[in-house]
C-alpha cells in the first residue's frame, strides 16, 4: 500500500516531535449497551472493556442524528446536518466543505482514511437505480474524499464478505480476502506500521460496516452463538413480521446471535490495533478514540434498525485511552456527534480553524474540568426522502439530559411532544410520560431548552409551541 514520503510530503508544515497521533475508530449500527462494559450480559469485549479502564468511558453518548450519512457528515465536518439539509441518506458532500482531513493536513500530520465512507450519494439498495452492488463498485473521485492523503475506501457495500476499495484516484477495484473488519484492520495496522519509523504524527480513521446487517461474522465466531441463550433487555418484543437479516438466520433471535458475534471479531480487531501501537512504541503518543454512527434496535420496543431518537437507536459508545491520558474516568456528560470534531482535533492540542457547534471534550477526558456546562445535547431528524421509510412524512427533535429524553414529532403543522422519559427511573424508556400533567413542568424546561438550541444552531424546524413555551419558525400567517 503506497505510503507518502516525507520528500513528497514537503509542502506541508513540519510538527513538533511531541504531537499526538490519532487514530478514530467507528463502528456501523453498534448501540452502545451492546458492549460488556456498558453491561450487556452477554457479549464479550474484552479488549474493549481493557480499553475503556485505559482511559474515559462516556455513559451518555448519543449520535445527533442516528442514521448513516447524517452522522458521517457531522463527524468529518463538524456541522448539524440541518445546517446544510442532510436527509437521512442520498446525499452528495460537497468537496467545499472543510473537512477533519483539512485540519490535520494543515497541521502538519499525515492523514489516512480506511473503510466506509458513505457521503458520495450512495442509497444502500433501497432504490434500483443504485443498487449495492453498483455502490460496491463505484469509485469514489478524489475531489469526494475529504482531502484524506490516504484513502482507502468505498461508498458502501453491506456485505461483508464482499468487500471492494478503491485508493485515492485509482478507479481500479481491489477486493478484501475474507472478513471485511479483519482485512480494514489490517490495511490500517500496516498503515500505522509504516508511520512508526517516520517522524511526522499521523491522524487515521477505521471505517467499518459489521456489525450493521446483515448481521454476520466468521464462522469461527458465529459458531459460538450457534442457539446460546440470551438475556434479553426488559424492552424487547419478538417482531412476528420481521424477515431475517443474515442468509440461514431463523428470525430475530438469531440475527441478534449474528450481531453479537461481529461485535466479538471488531473487539478480537480493537485487541490487535492496540497490540500494533504498543509493539511500535506508539501508544503512550497515540490516542484511539472508538465509537459507533448509531445504534439497533434489534427488537427493543418492538422495533428493528434506527433512525429514532430513543437509547438503542441513539446512545452509542465513546471511549477515549492511550497517549497518556488518565485511565478510568467514567464521565456521565451527554455529548452528541457534533462534539467528536473538536474533541478528535483537542485531543492533538488542536483547534478547528473555524468556529463549530460542538464541545471540545478533551479537557473533559484528561481530567482539566469536571463537568459540562451545558445542560444536555440535541438530536434531530432532518428529512427522508424515502417513501417507505421511517419519519418520511414526519420529522422529529429532542433534547436530551442525564436524567430525561424530550421529544416532538411532526409535519407541516409543526413538531409536537411525542415522547418524554425518565431515564433515571426507566432507563428501558418504557413508560413514555408525555401525558403526564404531573411532569409538565420537566418537559416544558426541556422544550425550552430544544427551542434555545435549535436557535443557536439556525435550525429551520418547525417547532409548535407546548406545555406553556413557545414554539420557532412558525411559516403560517
Amino acid at each position: 500500500m503506497p505510503v507518502p514520503s516525507r520528500d513528497e510530503r514537503s509542502d506541508v508544515e513540519e510538527c513538533p516531535d511531541a504531537a499526538t497521533n490519532v487514530v478514530v475508530v467507528i463502528a456501523d449500527q453498534l448501540r452502545r449497551d451492546a458492549l460488556a462494559i456498558y453491561g450487556d450480559p452477554n457479549v464479550s469485549t474484552p479488549n474493549l472493556d481493557a480499553l475503556a479502564s485505559a482511559g474515559a468511558r462516556f455513559t451518555n453518548a448519543c449520535s445527533t442524528y442516528p442514521v448513516c450519512v447524517p452522522f458521517r457528515f457531522s463527524l468529518v465536518t463538524g456541522e448539524y446536518a440541518h445546517t446544510r439539509g442532510v436527509p437521512a441518506i442520498e446525499w452528495r458532500m460537497s468537496p467545499a466543505e472543510r473537512t477533519l482531513a483539512d485540519e490535520f493536513n494543515d497541521a502538519g500530520y499525515d492523514t489516512a482514511f480506511f473503510g466506509k465512507w458513505h457521503l458520495y450519494g450512495g442509497n444502500g439498495g433501497v432504490l434500483p437505480s443504485y443498487p449495492n452492488d453498483r455502490a460496491r463498485r463505484t469509485h469514489i473521485p478524489r475531489a469526494y474524499q475529504g482531502r484524506w492523503q490516504h484513502f482507502a475506501g468505498f461508498e458502501l457495500c453491506n456485505d461483508p464478505f464482499n468487500t471492494t476499495y478503491f485508493v485515492n484516484d485509482d478507479p481500479t477495484p481491489r477486493a478484501i480476502e475474507g472478513y471485511q473488519t479483519d482485512g480494514l484492520f489490517d490495511l490500517a495496522i500496516d498503515y500505522i506500521g509504516q508511520r512508526a519509523t517516520t517522524e511526522r504524527p499521523f491522524c487515521c480513521v477505521i471505517s467499518v460496516e459489521p456489525p450493521h446487517p446483515p448481521l454476520t461474522a466468521p464462522d469461527k465466531y458465529l459458531s459460538r452463538w450457534s442457539d446460546r441463550p440470551l438475556r434479553l433487555r426488559p424492552n424487547f418484543a419478538d417482531v412476528p413480521s420481521y424477515r431475517p437479516r443474515r442468509p440461514g438466520s431463523t428470525g430475530l433471535l438469531d440475527d441478534l446471535r449474528g450481531y453479537y458475534a461481529a461485535i466479538e471479531n471488531l473487539d478480537d480487531n480493537i485487541g490487535r490495533l492496540r497490540d500494533t501501537l504498543s509493539a511500535e512504541g506508539l501508544w503512550q503518543r497515540t490516542v484511539v478514540l472508538f465509537t459507533s454512527d448509531h445504534g439497533e434496535f434489534l427488537g427493543s420496543h418492538g422495533l428493528t434498525a434506527k433512525c429514532d431518537p430513543r437509547e438503542e437507536s441513539s446512545g452509542i459508545p465513546l471511549i477515549v485511552a492511550g497517549g497518556g491520558l488518565p485511565a478510568n474516568r467514567h464521565i456521565e456528560d451527554p455529548v452528541c456527534t457534533e462534539d467528536l470534531f473538536p474533541t478528535i482535533l483537542g485531543l492533538a492540542r488542536l483547534s478547528p480553524r473555524d468556529p463549530r457547534p460542538g464541545e471540545d471534550l478533551a479537557a473533559l477526558i484528561r481530567g482539566d474540568v469536571p463537568n459540562l456546562a451545558r445542560p444536555g445535547v440535541m438530536l434531530e431528524h432532518v428529512a427522508e426522502y424515502r417513501p417507505r421509510a421511517p419519519f418520511h412524512d414526519q420529522s422529529w427533535r429532542a433534547f436530551r439530559t442525564t436524567d430525561f429524553i424530550y421529544a416532538v414529532l411532526g409535519g407541516a403543522d409543526g413538531g409536537r411532544p411525542w415522547l418524554f422519559y425518565d431515564l433515571e427511573k426507566d432507563p428501558g424508556q418504557q413508560t413514555n410520560l408525555v401525558n403526564d400533567a404531573d411532569r409538565i413542568p420537566d418537559m416544558a424546561r426541556l422544550h425550552n431548552l430544544l427551542r434555545q438550541r435549535m436557535q443557536a444552531t439556525d435550525d429551520h424546524y418547525f417547532l409548535a409551541p407546548a406545555h406553556g413555551e413557545p414554539g420557532l419558525n412558525d411559516w403560517r400567517p
